[in-house]
């Protein structure tokens, strides 16, 4: 854990602990090498921009991304927060000076297997930046965890399915890809995904979905930077089938190459 290149010490994490108002993003590294790097950067600007009115130095966060991956066995999970310590919590309009922290853990060995959702009523604050504060997302993953499922599958008070605590969701309708329309963070793999399945000829759109169509959907499948495709098993304990078009879409996501750090 490097704060700006440099060890970080507990008093320039405490007021990221304590209040939590930062951005982050999240990519494997791969033998120095990231799938839609300039995405990523592209969100890091954007959200800095957004919460501290500031430009980030981008060249900065790859010389950082590229020192903390050769430090570490590759493949490696690497994630860049950004995130003033001198935050002060009554003047938060003040002007500030975002700092980059960069953590790095293994990479996982193994697939993981079909995860099984359940539907909970919860919508982002701001659903367009990728926050540090993650307290109702996690609330709800464990609020379904102790109901019997692997995670929750967000819906919005009309009822329309958007994503989840760390991933976005692609459903199968026929041999189309469809991603819920509402108000969600939009991830890096997410796009990835729909520009590899667009690839293999598949068509790819963007519609309302209810939490009651979704189950009745030919298929679903996670995307995330670290797991990149995961088919779902089932949402609300209602069976999903599993068609060969989700390894297929998989198997093109993996094998994007990625940008040079």
């Amino acid at each position: 854990m490097e704060l700006n290149g440099r060890p970080v010490s507990a008093g320039e994490l405490s007021g990221l602990a304590l209040y939590g108002y930062g951005h982050f993003t999240t990519m494997l590294v791969t033998d120095l090498r990231v799938r839609g790097l300039g995405l990523h950067t592209e969100r890091l600007t954007r959200d800095c921009a957004e919460l501290f009115d500031a430009e980030l130095d981008v060249s900065r966060v790859r010389e950082l991304v590229r020192r903390a991956a050769r430090s570490h066995t590759s493949p490696c999970v690497v994630r860049v927060t950004v995130y003033d310590p001198a935050l002060d919590l009554g003047r938060p309009g003040a002007r500030s000076l975002p700092q980059i922290l960069v953590t790095t853990r293994p990479a996982p060995t193994a697939a993981p297997p079909p995860v099984r959702l359940g539907t909970r009523e919860f919508t982002r604050d701001a659903p367009g930046v990728k926050g540090t504060g993650l307290f109702g997302a996690v609330r709800q993953r464990r609020a379904a965890q102790r109901d019997g499922y692997d995670d929750a599958l967000f819906m919005g008070v009309d009822g329309r399915v958007s994503e989840g605590p760390t991933w976005n969701i692609g459903f199968l309708d026929g041999e189309e890809l469809v991603w819920p329309q509402a108000p969600a963070l939009e991830g890096v793999t997410s796009r990835l995904v729909g520009g590899a399945a667009r690839a293999l000829g598949v068509p790819v759109s963007t519609r309302p979905l209810a939490a009651v169509a979704a189950t009745r959907m030919r298929g679903a499948f996670l995307t995330n930077a670290v797991s990149g495709v995961r088919p779902v098993a089932s949402i609300d304990g209602v069976d999903l089938p599993a068609p060969e078009l989700v390894p297929r879409i998989a198997e093109a996501y993996r094998e994007l190459p990625g940008d040079p750090l």
